[in-house]
């Protein structure tokens, strides 16, 4: 089995068939709900204070990486408030009308939720910008001469955004977010806690110091967590009487090719490539990107920030370069010397 050919584990996009998984695994309430402190800790704070004035939440933006529980968060807030959410995305709103039924849809207090928000096209923004003000959206009836506006009344709502590249989102919708909050990677405690809780919910065997080791590898995501979580599952069940133990979870992320830092064979091919190749660097994104076979936006949006936050990638004006970490985690004492880690 050519696990270089297979869809990534550690790709942080939900993969195909994960939806409902997913779902039954995400906490409902702030107590189960692991990370993330001081957004927690304030969004607490708000949720009392619009309750005890009857009124909708202030409209939220949430920003950072896949997989850290933007969504998890939104629906936790809806179960705070009492009130229903709608889910949506995007990419599924595509004309003015489609937005302008979602929010017709909306009962007083609800939560609307966006994913992908930077992926709305402008035309839906404009329907937006009223509707998040006002509580109000504009319809133009016929056209020419003739045509006339007519305004809409909405509910009290509140709109959760939730975005990977805020920098994509245009400036007027941003600034109607009354709160906007980064969404930062995650400790491993905090990750192993997380492994903790979605094996009870699981029904798995796992110990503390099994429960570490998937965390390790987890690069900062639950989401990763979880997934990590279910394979070695299945290794535990077949060779290791059915208990994630230590070694029973080495064993399982050594054969998916997950190495103790959670780098995979795309992540490990792009930095020998950049050492063997390129002398270390610097060399154009582009160019990296060929030479491994990837698509430039899943290199820079999948593998890079990670690597850039371990320390073993930095972006500069000429181009990417390793660091003095990366030439040390795999035996390097200059680009192009040494040989590949292996995991035994």
């Amino acid at each position: 089995m050519d696990l270089d050919k297979l869809e990534r584990i550690i790709d942080t996009t939900v993969h195909k068939g994960e939806e409902e998984a997913e779902k039954s695994l995400r906490p409902h309430r702030f107590e189960d709900y692991t990370g993330q402190e001081e957004i927690k800790k304030n969004l607490k704070i708000f949720i009392e204070a619009a309750k005890k004035r009857s009124e909708p939440l202030d409209h939220l933006l949430f920003y950072g990486p896949p997989g850290l529980g933007k969504t998890t968060l939104a629906g936790i807030i809806a179960n705070e408030m009492g009130v229903n959410i709608k889910i949506t995305t995007g990419p599924a709103i595509e004309r003015p009308g489609d937005i302008a039924a979602v929010l017709n849809n909306l009962s007083e207090g609800d939560v609307l939720f966006i994913d992908e928000i930077h992926r709305l096209n402008r035309q839906v923004e404009e329907i937006l910008y009223p509707a998040m003000e006002d509580y109000a959206i504009d319809i133009m009836i016929g056209k020419g001469p003739a045509a006339k506006a007519l305004r809409i009344d909405l509910p009290k709502f509140t709109l959760i955004g939730a975005t990977t590249r805020v920098g994509m989102l245009s400036a007027p919708l941003r600034d109607r977010f009354g709160m906007v909050n980064h969404l930062e990677f995650y400790k491993e405690d905090e990750l192993a806690g997380i492994a903790l809780r979605s094996a009870k919910t699981l029904g798995v065997d796992i110990d503390e110091e099994g429960a570490l080791e998937i965390a390790r590898r987890s690069r900062g995501t639950p989401r990763l967590t979880n997934r990590l979580l279910k394979r070695c599952r299945d290794f535990a069940t077949v060779m290791f009487d059915g208990k994630i133990t230590k070694e029973a979870a080495c064993y399982a992320l050594n054969a998916l090719k997950v190495d103790p830092c959670g780098l995979d064979v795309m992540d490990r091919r792009l930095l020998l490539t950049l050492m063997d190749t390129f002398g270390g660097g610097p060399v154009g994104l582009e160019t990296l990107a060929a030479s491994i076979g990837e698509d430039v936006g899943t290199v820079e949006d999948v593998c890079e920030p990670y690597l850039m936050q371990q320390g073993f990638l930095q972006r500069t004006p000429r181009g990417r370069v390793v660091t003095p970490k990366c030439l040390a985690y795999f035996h390097r004492s200059a680009p192009g010397s040494g040989d590949q880690i292996t995991l035994e």
